[in-house]
């Protein structure tokens, strides 16, 4: 049997889920009202409902996020939710908080959210054997130690091929709460981020004046499927619940082309859900928001990684400034360009800038505000207005799923039968009195034309059979009203006979992995706290934000490291890195200050807030090139 293999896309909303779906999306994933990870991205039951009956008219799923920490008040609305979640349909929840797992629950499949630290294999075997169907593995794994995972536990394993990253470990973020009490691990992250920031070094200069030092690339791992899947991933995730509806189509579209590429004549794995997508564009991820692209880890550390000039969108490079010339400019490539379509470029003072193009006259491209542009200046396209205005449109990806079709008479009448690709069939018939037709011309060629018009249905006629033992005469109207009410049928036998998996959860006790939880684990009420016990941890320290020391907090960790950015990184840039920096190297954005600590073993990056007692390693000393004192 071969193994089914998933594009998972974001759904901000119901309009933008179906839209996913009608892209190729395998399966979508959405707030409720409350307790998702996005605040700004929340949905009805209601709305839920409807994408849950949408995507499984072709056969995929929905997932529901509540993946914030939860407070003690809220345990009980967050169960009732849960219920209600599981009575409309919902495939399975993804979650971070494990009081969820203590809870009396309805036999809904848990996927554990990347928010729950997975990151080594003891790990997410321990997920796995204490009931959870799915893992959402950490960002900044490398094929190796996603292949480590898969081998250590048959666990579905999913993984983000797409879109924005998060600098710090997933759930590990505490500089929003530190800087204003908005806690990301609540769903509101203030995305401190992307904040320009100065680097000032151990002596009080200041290396960097304002760039910003946090924002790195979006993720791209499109070309890396293949590597992924054979390493044991079998759900390919695109970050986006707040992103608009061209991002979600383009970036699901150019996914589910690159696998099913992949998937064609495969003979190990096959798609996860129903149906074919007609496209009446072509996909293309550089169109899409993004901030510059990398591939993040993993295929290890090898390429700087940061978005240090702005983190607005880049988008498509289109060429560099060749000539300026009356109030526009002459840029290579300038033919692929539209009036309407937003630039992006570094300005001569270093910062990023951008502008609207008004109107292409000639060769010369004339903004709506003209800007000094040094020749050679690298123009990008961050929004393609005719692109932006295809994709929106509804056609603009169609998905229909395979019909069969038998057209043959009763005793009394007329019966057509559908069977889709799945298997699922649906009879109508309809009695009349027969009459030879007047005209010795088949009525069969007919009567197939009219057949084959599915029209705005979610179906498309594969073949069509037509058996009659003489040349009846047949009402367009009737053949009509046949085709329309067996496909309605067919709709309804769909949604209906989809199979949910339903997993119930069953209270285990093996071992966690490490017996002292520190603030890291967000262990925020009562029923984690009993979670952890039971599996044999002894100390739990609370969660950040109901113990946060203000001040000397540790407010990030990360596999980010601004030294490699800097080209001064002892363990990989050694021999070209020259003088070290002086340390403790701090960050400064108006009246917030962090200190930064590198762990070069691990290849990992602290950030510590400015008050804090810290005792730094020198590097040489960590990595063994000089003993220690």
């Amino acid at each position: 049997m071969k193994k089914k293999v998933e594009i998972l896309a974001p759904a901000k909303n119901l309009y933008q889920g179906m839209a996913a779906i009608n892209a190729g999306a395998d399966a979508v994933y959405m707030g409720a009202h409350q307790f998702g990870a996005r605040s700004n991205a929340t949905n009805s039951v209601e709305d839920v409902a409807e994408m849950v009956k949408y995507a499984h008219l072709f056969k995929a799923k929905v997932f529901v996020v509540i993946n914030t920490i939860l407070y003690d008040n809220e345990l009980e609305q967050c169960r009732k939710l849960i219920y209600e979640l599981y009575d409309i349909g919902v495939d399975a929840l993804i979650i971070q908080d494990m009081a969820i797992m203590e809870m009396d629950l309805p036999p809904i499949v848990i996927h554990a959210s990347t928010q729950a630290n997975n990151r080594d294999a003891q790990h997410v075997k321990f997920l796995h054997d204490a009931g959870m169907k799915r893992v959402v593995l950490a960002r900044e794994l490398n094929l190796d130690q996603v292949r480590e995972i898969s081998e250590a536990t048959d666990v579905e394993l999913e993984f983000f091929v797409s879109g924005a990253l998060c600098v710090s470990f997933s759930g590990n973020c505490y500089m929003s709460v530190a800087n204003g009490e908005r806690s990301a691990n609540r769903g509101s992250c203030a995305q401190n981020c992307r904040l320009p920031y100065q680097l000032i070094d151990g002596t009080g200069k200041t290396l960097i004046a304002n760039s910003h030092l946090l924002s790195i690339k979006d993720l791209d791992l499109s070309d890396q499927l293949p590597n992924l899947i054979e390493a044991g991933v079998t759900s390919f995730k695109i970050e986006g619940r707040l992103k608009d509806i061209v991002y979600v189509k383009n970036n699901t579209s150019y996914l589910r082309k690159k696998l099913d590429s992949f998937l064609e004549g495969n003979e190990k794995y096959e798609k996860a859900s129903s149906g074919r997508t007609f496209y009446n564009f072509e996909p293309e991820m550089d169109r899409s928001f993004n901030r510059g692209y990398t591939d993040y880890f993993v295929n290890k550390r090898k390429e700087k990684i940061g978005s240090w000039e702005s983190p607005k969108s880049k988008g498509q490079y289109i060429g560099k400034v060749l000539e300026i010339k009356a109030n526009g400019y002459i840029i290579e490539n300038y033919e692929i360009l539209n009036n309407g379509d937003g630039l992006y470029f570094v300005n001569e003072n270093g910062e990023a800038d951008g502008a609207q193009i008004n109107i292409i006259f000639n060769n010369i491209v004339i903004p709506n505000t003209f800007k000094p542009l040094a020749i050679g200046t690298e123009i990008y396209r961050n929004s393609d207005a005719e692109f932006n205005k295809m994709v929106e449109k509804e056609n603009s990806a169609v998905r229909k799923i395979g019909v069969s079709l038998k057209f043959t008479e009763t005793a009394d009448g007329f019966q057509l039968l559908a069977v889709d690709e799945d298997g699922h069939q649906a009879v109508q018939s309809f009695q009349t009195t027969k009459e030879l037709a007047k005209s010795q011309e088949s009525v069969i060629p007919n009567i197939k034309k009219n057949l084959a018009k599915t029209g705005n249905t979610p179906f498309i006629v594969d073949e069509i059979e037509v058996e009659l033992s003489s040349n009846w005469f047949l009402p367009i109207s009737k053949v009509n009203e046949i085709r329309r009410e067996v496909l309605e049928q067919l709709v309804d036998i769909r949604v209906k006979e989809y199979h949910r998996e339903e997993s119930q959860i069953k209270k285990t006790n093996h071992p966690y992995p490490v017996q002292k939880l520190d603030f890291m684990y967000n262990v925020s009420n009562k029923m984690a706290r009993a979670f952890y016990k039971r599996h044999g941890v002894t100390e739990i320290e609370k969660a950040f934000e109901l113990q946060w020391d203000p001040g000397k907090a540790r407010v990030m960790t990360t596999k980010y490291c601004v030294k490699y950015e800097l080209g001064k990184c002892a363990r990989f840039q050694r021999d070209t890195m020259g003088e070290k920096l002086v340390e403790p190297l701090t960050l400064k954005h108006g009246e917030n200050e962090y200190k930064l600590k590198f762990n070069c073993k691990p290849c990992e990056m602290e950030i510590w807030e400015k008050d804090a007692e810290l005792e730094f390693e020198d590097e040489d000393e960590q990595l063994g090139y000089v003993p220690r004192r």
